[in-house]
């Protein structure tokens, strides 16, 4: 059984605090994706996690035992970097068994190692090139091969496909999600990819500027983001946010008064709001329909984007505020239409506060 649990952990570089306080708790064989934009943190966290970095406070525990001052070699862990970090001169089998023969791991144990990481991983007819012979996707599959073989109690993959074209990520994606299955260890997978982490996580831990704003199931995330920022991050296209003040408050949940004119209710609840109070609402590009009449705002359409299968739309509210709709099979409207949209099921709508940011949850 190998969990990871993080306590209050921090770190900063001379007076610079780049995590800020991060509790964490990674049950056994999760698989868990660190996802944020850029200089969120979340690599430093990685290497925080595999010794490669000093904690500067807290607690890093695995398996219940705390592991602040051992040696990254001694941690039983394996790291996957985003460069293949490949020896150039030597075979992919000499990769793959380069760092257990340092280990004076009997030959025999060796052998096997490497055959069952090329089996699992499919490189055996690779064993005796080099990787300037592999593709990419080929010595990113090395690179993990390497890390199989140590048989670690956690995996650790620190943005490996960012260097693969969108093809090979899908591919790639699709094989570390099934040598998961495989192994069932627990494995934390470090991304700036929202689309990642949603099809390969078990749970998603967001970052923002070295905090965690929110830790939980990819659909739980997506359905009830905790505040405006994991609200516009999640989801691809982004979610709408349309600036608006609160008209009424009742036993169905509140009515807000829309900037881009119209009104709109929102069954959740109400605390630290009161009528005037200046809200946001969040909807979804896909929750959004086309009205012929009777729509709750309507859209001045600036880009139409048709995909075949799908198509989107985006343009200008009366408000002069942007918003996007992603509709379903092709659609006739074009550049210059003005159209009439009907902002969502009440049920899939969002409602933040504009001061603070956070959500205001559904009604039980």
């Amino acid at each position: 059984m190998s969990t990871l649990e993080l306590k209050q952990v921090t770190k900063s570089f001379g007076a610079t605090q780049v995590i800020k306080g991060i509790d964490l708790a990674i049950n056994h064989g999760e698989f868990v994706v660190f996802v944020g934009p850029s200089g969120c943190g979340k690599s430093t966290l990685l290497r925080m996690i595999a010794g490669l970095e000093p904690v500067s406070t807290g607690e890093v525990r695995i398996d219940d035992a705390i592991v602040n001052e051992v040696p990254a070699a001694e941690r039983g862990l394996a790291m996957v970097f985003q460069s293949y970090a490949l020896y150039p001169h030597m075979s992919v089998r000499q990769n793959l068994s380069f760092g257990l023969e340092n280990l004076k791991t009997p030959k025999p144990e060796v052998e096997r190692r490497v055959a069952e990481a090329a089996r699992m991983l499919r490189m055996e007819q690779l064993l005796e090139r080099r990787p300037g012979q592999l593709s990419g996707g080929q010595r990113q599959r090395v690179a993990i091969g390497r890390a199989v073989v140590r048989e670690p109690k956690i995996f650790l993959f620190d943005e490996p496909l960012s260097n693969l074209d969108a093809e090979l990520r899908v591919q790639m994606r699709v094989e570390i999600g099934n040598l998961h299955q495989r192994l069932g260890n627990t494995m934390i997978y470090v991304t700036h990819d929202q689309v990642e982490a949603m099809t390969m996580a078990d749970r998603i831990a967001v970052l923002k500027d070295g905090r965690l704003e929110q830790f939980g199931r990819p659909l739980d995330l997506y359905n009830r983001p905790a505040n405006l920022f994991v609200a516009g991050f999640i989801g691809s296209p982004r979610m709408n946010f349309l600036n608006g003040t609160v008209k009424a408050l009742g036993s169905e949940g509140v009515k807000v008064a829309l900037d881009a004119g119209g009104e709109v209710s929102v069954p959740c609840q109400f605390q630290g709001i009161a009528p005037g109070s200046a809200v946001k609402l969040g909807v979804r590009p896909e929750h959004i329909s086309l009205k012929d009449a009777g729509g709750d705002v309507s859209l001045s359409v600036s880009i139409t984007e048709q995909l075949g299968g799908e198509s989107y739309l985006h343009g200008t509210l009366p408000s002069g505020e942007t918003l996007s709709v992603r509709l379903a099979g092709q659609t006739r409207v074009v550049r210059g239409d003005t159209v009439g949209l009907g902002l969502a099921d009440p049920a899939l709508r969002h409602l933040f506060h504009a001061e603070t940011g956070l959500a205001l949850p559904p009604l039980t």
